[in-house]
C-alpha cells in the first residue's frame, strides 16, 4: 500500500444516524432557564413558554397524581417486618437471620454484611491472541520481513470483524467469571457498580485521591478519582476504557498480520504507536470522547483533551487533515461502542442518564455538538487508515528501540 492521510478523504461518508441525532437536538434547543418538576425528569429541549413539565399535571397546584412522601406515616416499627440479614448466593433472595438455607435453591445462606464490594474486587482480565510466532525482542518483532508484511497489509474487513468478535467474546468470559467467582447478584448493583464491574472485565481498576485528572489509562490499569460524583465516574471509566479498546483492537490486528502471540512486546509497541505523534494521539482521543459522549446526556459532551492536543500542534497539520483524524476516530468509536453496547444495554443506558440528571446541576451546552465531525470511513478507507497507523508507527518504532524498551520497563 502507498498513500498519505489526505488520500483517506476520498473514502469518507456521512454518519447519517449521528447527523440526524445532532440536528434533532439542536433544532429543539432553546437556551432558556430550565424549569424542573421535582416529580418528573427535567427536559432540556422544551420551550418553557409552551410547557415546563414532562407530565400531564400542569397547573398551579401540586401534582395531584404524585404521592407526597411527607404524608406517609408508616414507620419501620409499625411494619413489624424484620430486616433481612442473609441472602441466597444462587438466586439473591434475602432472608431473616434465623433462616439457614434457601428452600428454592437448597443452598446455605450467607450474611448480607459479608457481601463483597464491587470496588474491592481484584480482577486479572486476559485478552489472548496465540500465533505461530512468539517474538521475545523488539528487534525480532520489527525485523525486515515483518515490516514488509505490515506494509503489504494482507488484512480485510472480515478479518477486522473477527478481531472485534474475539475481543467481545473474551470480555464476556471475563465478566462471567467475575460474577460467578464473587457470587454477585448483578441486578442488585447500582449503575456505577455495574459499570465498574464491566470495566474490570477489560482492565484493572484502581482509585486515585490526588491530582486534577478525573482518571487515566496506563498499561492495563484505569485509575479513577472516586471523589467525583457517580455520573462522572461512569463517563470517565467509559472514556478510559475506550483508550484500552482502541489499543486492544490494533494489537489484535498486528498479531493477526504477523501470525504472532500477544505479549509485552506487542503491547509496548502499540503504546508507542498511539502516543509517538499527534496524528495517532488525535485519533485515540477523539474516539474516546466520541464513545464517552454516547453514554452522556446531550449537552454535556466534552472534547477538551482533543482540543489541548490540537492547540499544541501549531500548524503541524492542516484543518483538513485534522478532520480526517476525526473521521478515523469516529469509525473506531463505532467499533468500540458496538463492544460496549453488547454489555451496556438500553436499560442500563437509561440508568446512566437518570444518574446524570440527578447529580449534574450545570446547564447543558449544545455547542460542542455543532463542532462534531459527522463523517466515517467506508470499509476500504478504514482498512487503509489502520494500515497507515501501523505502517508508519512500526517504521518509527524500528528506529526508536530505546523508547520501546523504556515503555516496556514501565509496565
Amino acid at each position: 500500500m502507498t498513500g498519505n492521510i489526505n488520500d483517506l478523504s476520498r473514502y469518507s461518508q456521512d454518519d447519517g444516524e449521528k447527523l440526524d441525532l445532532i440536528k434533532d437536538v439542536l433544532r429543539e434547543f432553546n437556551p432558556v432557564d430550565l424549569v424542573k418538576c421535582y416529580y418528573c425528569k427535567p427536559s432540556f429541549d422544551m420551550d418553557v413558554s409552551e410547557s415546563s413539565r414532562e407530565c400531564d399535571d400542569v397547573g398551579e397546584e401540586l401534582h395531584k397524581s404524585h404521592v407526597v412522601l411527607s404524608d406517609v406515616k408508616l414507620s419501620i416499627e409499625d411494619s413489624k417486618i424484620p430486616e433481612p440479614e442473609k441472602y441466597c448466593p444462587e438466586c439473591g433472595n434475602e432472608y431473616p437471620k434465623e433462616k439457614v438455607f434457601c428452600p428454592d435453591c437448597l443452598v446455605h445462606l450467607k450474611w448480607i454484611s459479608d457481601k463483597i464490594d464491587v470496588c474491592d474486587i481484584k480482577s486479572e482480565p486476559e485478552f489472548i491472541f496465540n500465533g505461530q510466532n512468539n517474538y521475545e525482542s523488539f528487534e525480532d518483532l520489527l525485523n525486515k520481513d515483518n515490516l514488509l508484511k505490515i506494509n503489504e497489509f494482507d488484512f480485510t474487513i472480515d478479518d477486522y470483524s473477527a478481531v472485534l468478535h474475539d475481543i467481545k467474546y473474551q470480555a464476556f468470559m471475563n465478566f462471567d467469571n467475575l460474577v460467578k467467582e464473587n457470587e454477585i447478584d448483578f441486578d442488585e448493583l447500582d449503575i456505577l457498580e455495574k459499570i465498574i464491574l464491566f470495566a474490570k472485565s477489560f482492565v484493572k481498576v484502581e482509585y486515585k485521591s490526588s491530582g486534577s485528572e478525573l482518571g487515566y489509562f496506563e498499561s492495563d490499569v484505569i485509575s479513577i478519582d472516586d471523589r467525583q460524583i457517580d455520573s462522572l465516574q461512569i463517563t470517565t471509566l467509559l472514556h478510559e476504557l475506550s483508550h484500552f479498546l482502541i489499543q486492544e483492537i490494533l494489537i489484535h490486528v498486528l498479531c493477526k498480520l504477523l501470525d504472532c502471540s500477544r505479549n509485552l512486546f506487542t503491547e509496548s509497541l502499540m503504546i508507542f504507536i498511539l502516543s509517538y505523534d499527534h496524528f495517532t494521539q488525535l485519533i485515540d482521543e477523539y474516539a474516546a470522547h466520541n464513545v464517552e459522549g454516547r453514554f452522556t446526556v446531550f449537552g454535556f459532551q466534552d472534547y477538551s483533551s482533543f482540543t489541548q492536543i490540537e492547540q499544541k500542534m501549531k500548524g503541524e497539520m492542516t484543518a483538513g487533515e485534522i478532520e480526517i483524524t476525526k473521521s478515523i476516530g469516529n469509525t473506531f468509536a463505532l467499533s468500540i461502542k458496538g463492544i460496549l453496547e453488547s454489555l451496556i444495554d438500553r436499560e442500563m443506558r437509561e440508568e446512566i442518564k437518570e444518574q446524570f440528571l440527578r447529580e449534574v446541576i450545570d446547564r447543558p451546552n449544545y455547542r460542542a455538538l455543532e463542532m462534531e465531525n459527522c463523517q466515517i470511513l467506508n470499509d476500504e478507507g478504514f482498512i487503509k487508515a489502520i494500515w497507515l497507523i501501523l505502517n508508519e508507527g512500526c517504521e518509527a518504532a524500528a528506529s526508536s528501540i530505546d523508547k520501546l524498551a523504556s515503555i516496556q520497563g514501565e509496565r
